[in-house]
């Protein structure tokens, strides 16, 4: 610590993302990046912007991005907001819509950006247990709250919610804003973008970067009523007014329009985790039931770091939260046929199995 920092920097426990080891032949399945890569129509776009007009700053708005999107989820443009991936579009939903005088609700186990905005943010709140399935009972948020933030799946469950079930919470909540994080929706679960035209207090999250492999390009978004859109645009035109470059704005669009792509790439994926799924089972693994591009899972014999420690051994990274209730879990990204087949090689030898 410095004393040249301030005491807000002081009391920071930052978010600590997933590793991004360097080793040779490396089967990473721990940040749960798309396995296959862009569309190549996203690439042909990025590279067609670098040219002299990199001089230029981009266009602050984003407008042709948000029309492409609002297009794409038949929404107005003035109903959605572009940043610079996800998470700094939750950072400014946190900052615009989700501090008020009662708490801001988010289950126990879930993504741990949430709690770091809201120390961040200076945002009371408090955490709703997941139940012993590992899921999100929505009879447990019926008590008093300023705001909800609800990853829809859960990360790092990767169990979903259907879409009656977050029409109970918006009605549960009518004067609450509610923010539905869609990090990994395309993978299985129900989205809640329908319900923002008869719901002014939702907001939903989405992001680029898990199905449509942009993970490298930054590219996240929200959709929702206009004055809450609004309240994203004031609070990102006071932090930076040009979040999103030339070559993102133009990669994101021309992923949007290649439709064919991002089904066939969304449908490998889900094609993987539920094979990826079926061989630890066949392991003695417990898995939960998945919507996302990753699997939950532990072994009822074995501790989920010391797994983790083994597989690293043998080049393999997942991720491993040491947190209460979760320690022995690994979240396991989805990846391509060969990469399951390691994993799954790995496991085997590492439990002893025939």
């Amino acid at each position: 610590m410095s004393r040249f920092w301030s005491s807000l920097t002081h009391g920071l426990s930052p978010y600590v993302p997933g590793e991004q080891p360097r080793m040779a032949e490396l089967v990473k399945l721990n940040t749960n990046e798309s396995p296959f890569g862009p569309s190549p129509r996203a690439l042909e776009a990025i590279r067609g912007e670098a040219t002299d007009t990199l001089r230029l700053y981009p266009d602050p708005q984003a407008s042709a991005l948000r029309a492409a999107l609002a297009s794409y989820h038949q929404v107005r443009s003035e109903q959605v907001f572009v940043g610079n991936g996800s998470d700094e579009v939750l950072a400014h939903a946190f900052a615009a819509l989700l501090k008020h005088d009662a708490p801001l609700l988010f289950p126990d186990i879930t993504y741990s950006f949430y709690p770091v905005y809201c120390r961040l943010f200076g945002i009371a709140y408090e955490t709703v247990p997941l139940d012993q399935a590992m899921q999100i009972r929505v009879a447990d948020y019926r008590r008093p709250a300023g705001a909800l933030v609800i990853p829809n799946p859960n990360a790092p469950t990767g169990v979903a919610l259907s879409q009656a079930e977050i029409v109970s919470l918006l009605e549960e909540h009518p004067d609450a804003p509610v923010v539905i994080d869609e990090a990994y929706v395309d993978f299985g679960a129900e989205t809640a973008i329908p319900l923002v035209a008869s719901h002014p207090n939702l907001l939903v999250v989405q992001t680029m970067s898990k199905s449509r492999a942009l993970a490298g390009l930054r590219v996240g978004y929200a959709i929702g009523h206009a004055d809450l859109i609004e309240a994203l645009t004031r609070v990102k035109d006071s932090f930076n007014s040009y979040p999103l470059g030339r070559p993102a704005q133009a990669g994101a669009i021309a992923s949007l329009e290649d439709e064919a792509y991002f089904q066939q790439s969304r449908a490998r994926v889900i094609e993987g985790r539920e094979r990826l799924g079926r061989g630890l089972v066949g392991l003695g693994f417990e898995v939960l039931p998945s919507s996302a591009n990753f699997v939950f899972a532990r072994h009822p014999a074995h501790a989920g770091a010391a797994l983790a420690t083994a597989l690293r051994q043998r080049a393999v990274i997942v991720r491993h939260f040491p947190a209460h209730r979760i320690s022995d879990y690994l979240r396991i990204s989805v990846g391509t046929d060969g990469q399951i087949d390691r994993l799954l090689s790995a496991l085997s030898d590492i439990l002893g199995s025939p």
